[in-house]
């Protein structure tokens, strides 16, 4: 067995080893003796039913310790037995009926150092005799039925270094309450039915490491409610229903380490409030209702080393800078989040040390090789469980230049194309693959409808990967097209991708539509806003308007509808020579289409086939027929020079032809001769095309397209 020296403040062992040939038998010796229970028996008069030993034990600070302990739990007794041995220092009475504890019952176990009074049936804080116990360290009092803490409840415990209070039904505790426990390190204060919290309670407690105060009902954390704990290295917030956090609410927890806002209603990220803890390392957000992990979100933690961005139900995507300079994180959460589809290819920024990501369990399609070169610690990855369509987006998985490490490469499947589907990404021929593809909005981030009420401030977001990268932009139910950074007071669109409703009415109610294109292609979703149960479908007559007609082009319009889903345009010739249909795909948002490449001097029919979200479709048709090809005069100023100068051209080689260059004489100045120019008779054959005028919008004048000048020699 290790001697006691022999064990540090964590209770490993450190044996020291002398004999080279015996090192290895001494360790595993070492080990086993750290990893049994060091328990002997304590040879008192013990009362009945209790257990008396010696057992391990280690102080608030973390102290190895063996202590004289009397187990009585669970024994269902409702007083505190008599005759406790006098040396007794660590008392278990949870899981019994106490409801009160006399002093003369423990003020005799002057070494009592732990009490644990947990799950009996304590009503009031001064049920518990308390006083005269100069070494109790650690008090337990969870899960009881204490519903206040007056002023000076535990003042007679000055050297009390833990207080467990969680799992009561705490409503209300005065400003005093903690009154002379200037040593407490660790408080619970956890599952209780506090409102609100009241920075006068931390004033008298200027050495507190721990604070537990998560399970309460608190809505906001105001401003300077942690000021008086500068020593205070870990606080958890968790399940609180929190809405909002402060600018100002963590000022002053300058040795700040560890920080939880698990389960809470947080929308966005505290980042004004986070910037006021310098020394954080570990941040838990898991379990809030963000919708994205914005621009800047984390910015300039200098010694936050692992962040939890797991369990979002409503998490989208994670924006471009979304994390700069955070040059000690080695390890970013990322879990479980069913609507996260994207994470923005330049979305880290200096995040130098980061060695393991975690993204599985989500709706991402891909990853973009961009991102993995931002990581240049990278040495693991978790991608498994999502939807993974295996296209270029995501070829960087079998490039030899690759050394990172894929956690459960097994389920890491591709789950598009359907010819892939089922297959390891790392036996998919990414280098048979060229390297542009389309875009893809995925599905499970974009709902097919949202019902709101009228007065909201609505948010809705689509993104899209693709190589090259896409352009995204929005269509209203009025036909109204919305591009990034647009804003016209009612709609606001980023430069994301998400598009704002500010405080939505029943106007605003019908199919939004979002187009991703590049040059490959492009993808659209639809989503059903519906207002108020209201949900508007057009009854205006569909009408298609013929706008212009020319030699080889028609150019059409229509009003817009609303709720469009798709629409198509054919035109087809009724002459039985050109029997051929024409079908065009009308992007989302435009109104107008000029149909080109017809002959001229024929008639054409043109439709337009409009579908609605209602599952209805509407059809009009046009005819027209294309005017007869002719000569067309520039009436400009400058067609008409250039018609003079064409003029003057064909004369001057007229002249030339039939005088020739005899009469011409070349001289060059560096030999003093002079050259006659060969005579030759030519002739020119000038040719002009028609004029072809195509429609060019805003602009009612014609212009030259092209012109021919043709020049042919003849014999002499």
């Amino acid at each position: 067995m290790c001697p006691m020296k022999a064990f540090t403040l964590n209770g490993s062992c450190t044996c020291p080893l002398k004999m080279r040939h015996f090192q290895l038998n001494l360790l595993l010796i070492c080990v086993a003796t750290t990893t049994a229970i060091l328990v002997v028996p304590w040879k008192v008069k013990c009362p009945l039913q209790c257990v008396c030993q010696i057992r391990p034990w280690y102080t608030p600070r973390s102290v190895y310790r063996e202590a004289a302990t009397v187990d009585c739990n669970d024994l269902f007794i409702s007083t505190v037995p008599e005759r406790l041995p006098e040396g007794t220092q660590i008392l278990l009475l949870q899981s019994n009926n106490i409801v009160k504890v006399e002093q003369s019952e423990l003020d005799y176990l002057k070494n009592l150092t732990e009490l644990d009074l947990s799950q009996n049936s304590f009503s009031d804080i001064w049920d518990f005799g308390l006083k005269n116990m100069p070494h109790l360290l650690s008090l337990h009092l969870e899960e009881n039925q204490l519903a206040e803490l007056p002023d000076n409840s535990f003042s007679s415990l000055a050297n009390l270094q833990e207080l467990y209070l969680n799992h009561n039904q705490i409503r209300r505790i005065s400003p005093q309450a903690f009154l002379g426990l200037g040593n407490l390190l660790r408080l619970h204060l956890n599952s209780n039915f506090l409102r609100t919290i009241d920075s006068r309670w931390f004033q008298v407690l200027p050495s507190l490491e721990i604070l537990m105060i998560g399970g309460n009902k608190v809505d906001v954390i105001l401003d300077m409610n942690f000021r008086a704990l500068s020593n205070l290295r870990s606080l958890v917030l968790a399940g609180m229903n929190l809405r909002e956090i402060s600018d100002y609410a963590l000022v002053g927890l300058k040795n700040l380490e560890s920080l939880s806002f698990y389960d809470n209603n947080l929308i966005s990220v505290p980042k004004r409030a986070l910037q006021q803890v310098p020394g954080l390392k570990f941040l838990d957000l898991n379990k809030n209702p963000l919708q994205r992990i914005k621009q800047s979100d984390f910015t300039n933690m200098l010694h936050l080393k692992e962040l939890g961005l797991n369990n979002m139900e409503e998490l989208v995507s994670i924006d471009k800078f979304a994390l700069i300079n955070l040059p000690e994180l080695t390890k970013l959460d990322v879990t479980n989040n069913p609507k996260l589809s994207y994470i923005h290819p330049s979305a880290f920024h200096h995040l130098p040390q980061m060695e393991t990501l975690m993204l599985n369990n989500n709706a991402l399609s891909a990853l973009h090789k961009q991102t993995l070169e931002s990581l240049p610690s990278l040495q693991e990855i978790s991608i498994h469980s999502n939807p993974l369509h295996c296209d270029c987006v995501i070829r960087w998985v079998n490039s030899t230049e690759n050394h990172i490490r894929f956690i459960e490469p097994q389920s890491t499947l591709c789950a598009e194309p359907p010819d892939l589907k089922r297959k390891h990404i790392r036996d998919v021929p990414f280098r048979e693959m060229t390297d542009r593809c389309l875009p893809l909005i995925s599905d499970k981030s974009f709902p097919s409808h949202l019902d709101v009420v009228d007065g909201e401030d609505i948010s809705l977001h689509c993104r899209a990967l693709a190589e090259p990268e896409p352009e995204i932009y929005w269509v209203t139910p009025s036909g109204l097209k919305l591009l990034p950074f647009s804003e016209d007071g009612k709609y606001k669109v980023d430069s994301e991708g998400t598009m704002e409703i500010h405080k939505v009415t029943i106007q605003e109610a019908g199919l939004y539509t979002c187009m991703a294109q590049n040059l490959i292609g492009a993808d659209t979703r639809s989503i059903s806003l519906i207002v108020n149960s209201s949900f508007p479908f057009s009854k205006d007559m569909l009408e298609l308007i013929i706008e212009e007609v020319q030699t080889y082009n028609i150019l059409v319009s229509w009003k817009p509808h609303l709720n469009t889903i798709s629409s198509n345009l054919t035109w087809s010739s009724f002459n039985p020579s050109l029997d051929l249909t024409n079908v065009a795909r009308i992007p989302i948002g435009t109104h107008m289409y000029n149909i080109t490449r017809l002959h001229h001097d024929t008639e054409y029919w043109a439709c337009l086939h409009i579908a609605f979200a209602n599952l209805q479709t509407k059809v009009a048709c046009v005819n027209a027929r294309t005017k007869e090809a002719q000569y067309q005069y520039l009436e400009s100023r400058q067609g008409a020079l250039m018609i003079l100068f064409l003029c003057i051209l064909v004369l001057s080689i007229s002249l030339i032809g039939n005088y020739g260059f005899s009469s011409f004489k070349f001289q060059s100045r560096s030999q003093g001769i002079c050259m006659p120019w060969k005579t030759a008779s030519s002739s020119v054959h000038v040719v002009y095309p028609t004029f072809i005028k195509q429609w060019d919008q805003g602009r009612k004048g014609e212009r030259l397209l092209a012109m021919e000048v043709q020049a042919t020699s003849l014999d002499s």
